[in-house]
């Protein structure tokens, strides 16, 4: 297929693009570049990309330039939390509004699959019980609902020639070129490498369904190659039952890899309302080329040797590859506008 990758330059794209092409599609990027240069160790092979802001998707990139294209994978986004209670208003931009109509341009210029990078974020409070897809959403932060919102949107615009894929992707951890160190497992191996400690500021009983960034991509590889009756307007989690762990138990995974490093769980954040166990077992059946292939340990093991290997820095760990501290920088340096658009 020929497939356009949004946030090509991302955490999660930088993974996805290699392992595209070696399947035999044809990869054209999109990004912004708001984090192309956030690279550890070797710089990744991008493929050709659009330069463009999502938001001016309509404008600076319209249903022309997708005539040809097969498939749309989606994972353009402000990605996390932090980033979404920092400018709520930018998230639903962004993640919202300008996904959408991306998927109207889309469906607009004949593209026949869109693969939409949601979240297990979604089912929020879940407690302790495994969660399917047909559980009830509520999502507790405006990354989470601005999810939601897209995924109504696109079911709306399904059809017979218009097909779209929600994969609601546990947390993502492990290795990119492109790292991202604010998300937990990340965070937790860079803590302990950097510094010898481990510190979980909540309790460190709240649920986290968890799933490396190559299974992700992978995922994305076997929606595109399943049949549509397989996979036509349907919800799918993203991962393995194997990766529904505590904090406290990540945290401990991490200790157990990190020679003399130790744990301090403080409790100091209080109650974290995002608490969640997930069900992956539709993925499974409607996709039998779909495997989870990496548990924690091993996601763990590789980025201990990737951070020795390429020299991670206190500097680079706080600011370059953290999300929120690299936007806050940026606008600071006057490189990046308040609306997160370069400054030219």
């Amino acid at each position: 297929m020929r497939v356009l990758l949004t946030g090509h330059q991302g955490y999660l794209g930088t993974v996805m693009a290699p392992l595209l092409r070696a399947a035999g599609h044809d990869v054209r990027g999109l990004d912004s570049g708001l984090f192309a240069d956030c690279v550890i160790g070797p710089a990744p092979a991008d493929p050709d990309g659009f330069s463009v802001d999502l938001r001016d998707v309509g404008m600076a990139l319209t249903a022309k330039d997708l005539a040809g294209f097969d498939a749309v994978a989606h994972l353009a986004a402000l990605s996390n939390d932090p980033l979404g209670a920092l400018a709520p208003e930018l998230t639903y931009d962004i993640n919202h509004k300008a996904s959408v109509q991306l998927a109207r341009i889309a469906k607009e210029a004949g593209v026949s699959r869109f693969l939409y990078a949601s979240t297990c974020s979604v089912y929020g409070a879940a407690g302790e019980a495994l969660v399917t897809e047909d559980a009830p959403l509520r999502p507790v932060t405006p990354y989470a609902e601005s999810k939601v919102r897209v995924e109504d949107d696109l079911v709306a615009m399904a059809d017979a020639s218009f097909t779209p894929v929600f994969l609601r992707n546990a947390t993502a951890f492990g290795f990119s070129p492109r790292l991202r160190a604010d998300i937990v497992v990340n965070n937790l191996v860079g803590r302990a490498v950097l510094s010898g400690e481990v510190r979980v500021l909540s309790d460190g009983t709240p649920w986290r369904p968890l799933v490396h960034a190559q299974d992700i991509a992978a995922a994305f590889l076997a929606s595109l190659d399943a049949p549509r009756e397989a996979v036509h307007c349907k919800a799918f989690n993203v991962g393995t039952e194997e990766n529904n762990l505590t904090v406290a138990q990540i945290a401990e995974a991490v200790i157990a890899a990190v020679p003399g490093a130790r744990l301090a769980i403080t409790g100091e954040a209080g109650a974290d309302p995002r608490s969640y166990r997930v069900d992956f077992s539709r993925i499974r059946a409607a996709m039998p080329s779909f495997q989870a292939k990496w548990n924690v340990k091993a996601g763990i093991d590789e980025l201990v040797q990737a951070y020795t290997k390429y020299g991670l820095t206190q500097e680079a760990f706080d600011r370059r590859f953290t999300r929120l501290a690299r936007l806050k920088d940026r606008r600071a340096d006057g490189s990046l506008r308040e609306d997160l658009r370069p400054v030219r």
